[in-house]
């Protein structure tokens, strides 16, 4: 086995169906007395659900977490948090709200509690993500790890089969990276092939039934496996080109992975056959038909998610720039980054093509 250092980071996860009703007692394990609510405005109903469970503990409610975190927002956020005097914040909903909570941490070194009702993964990583101007930027900083998340499944009965499809994608994606991260190790390389197969597995039964509570805890945990290998290694080219898209043409997080994904794996395949190979084993192929890149974009195609950038938003002109601005910055990738064949990759992307190792 080569050497490695792992440094796991220090968040406190409560788990299951009703684990909602231990919020009260979360906050006051951190100390705090005044939590902000936040949510996207298609989430103020759970919020103030969230509300009246604190009661007196409620500071206020803060219901315009938009994706990509726009810098304006997340100004208002400090500034309504400020206002309020909130001690802490409650971040329920996906990653946008997971990370609005980080933005106002990352100014404030404000303690966040975040409760998933998606499987985005943010909440288990201390990366937080920021758009300027049309450029999406993003860092690392222990502030912004939450200090608790609160999984509960019972809270993602009601997340439509589309966005639970191309969510558990978003959540594989950060593993399937992990996997050959330049800084990974076989602690998060054993957490990154089981959040896989949790995740990829959960997707059959949940097609069949929406609201099975324990395929929707199987996602969760894989979820939670996946986040958490993000947040212990370095971002590669998949990341990279996700937040290049999403941030500078506005394209739905998630969706933007799942089409991406594919042809991101396909780049780096025969440059990292070992993470290929475990990939495969989580999707459940044999070794004779191995073929991780082909195999997740049969999962996206089988269960209905978008396959080409093109279907969801991406403006045919923007391409060349996309692939500019994703060879702008050098950073560790087990393929060189060749602007000619990102922009291939980008086109196939575009097209919905399949991906072409």
């Amino acid at each position: 086995m080569h050497s490695f250092t792992y440094t796991a980071n220090p968040s406190r996860v409560v788990f299951g169906p009703g684990a909602l009703q231990q919020l009260g007692a979360e906050i006051e394990r951190l100390g705090a007395h005044r939590a902000l609510v936040l949510c996207t405005p298609e989430q103020v109903d759970s919020a103030r659900r969230v509300a009246e469970l604190l009661g007196d503990r409620a500071a206020g409610l803060f219901p315009h977490a938009v994706m990509h975190v726009p810098i304006e927002t997340a100004q208002q956020a400090r500034a309504e948090a400020q206002r309020l005097g909130a001690d802490c914040a409650v971040a329920i909903g996906g990653g946008s709200t997971t990370g609005l909570g980080k933005a106002i941490a990352l100014d404030s070194g404000l303690p966040i509690i975040a409760i998933p009702t998606t499987y985005a993964g943010s909440e288990m990583t201390p990366i937080w993500g920021l758009t300027e101007g049309g450029v999406k930027k993003t860092g690392r900083d222990a502030r912004v790890l939450p200090r608790t998340v609160i999984y509960d499944p019972e809270l993602t009965l009601t997340l439509p089969l589309a966005m639970t499809v191309t969510s558990a994608l978003n959540a594989i994606a950060h593993a399937a990276e992990g996997l050959y991260a330049h800084d990974g190790n076989p602690i998060t390389s054993l957490m990154a092939e089981e959040g896989i197969r949790a995740s990829a597995a959960a997707l059959a039964p949940l097609a069949a039934d929406p609201r099975d509570l324990q395929a929707r805890s199987d996602a969760l945990y894989g979820a939670w496996l996946c986040g958490s290998v993000l947040g212990s290694v370095a971002m590669g080219l998949h990341h990279k080109l996700c937040h290049t898209l999403g941030g500078s043409f506005n394209l739905p997080h998630a969706e933007v992975h799942t089409v991406i994904l594919p042809h991101a794996m396909a780049y780096n395949a025969l440059h990292a056959p070992q993470a290929m190979a475990a990939i495969a084993r989580a999707l459940g192929q044999s070794r004779a038909d191995a073929d991780a890149p082909a195999g997740l974009y049969a999962l996206a195609r089988q269960h209905g998610a978008p396959v080409s950038l093109q279907a969801i938003g991406m403006p045919a002109d923007g391409l060349d720039r996309a692939a500019d601005l994703a060879v702008q910055n050098q950073y560790p990738n087990p393929r060189p980054l060749e602007r000619a064949a990102l922009r291939a990759l980008l086109q196939r992307a575009f097209e919905g093509a399949a991906p072409v190792s």
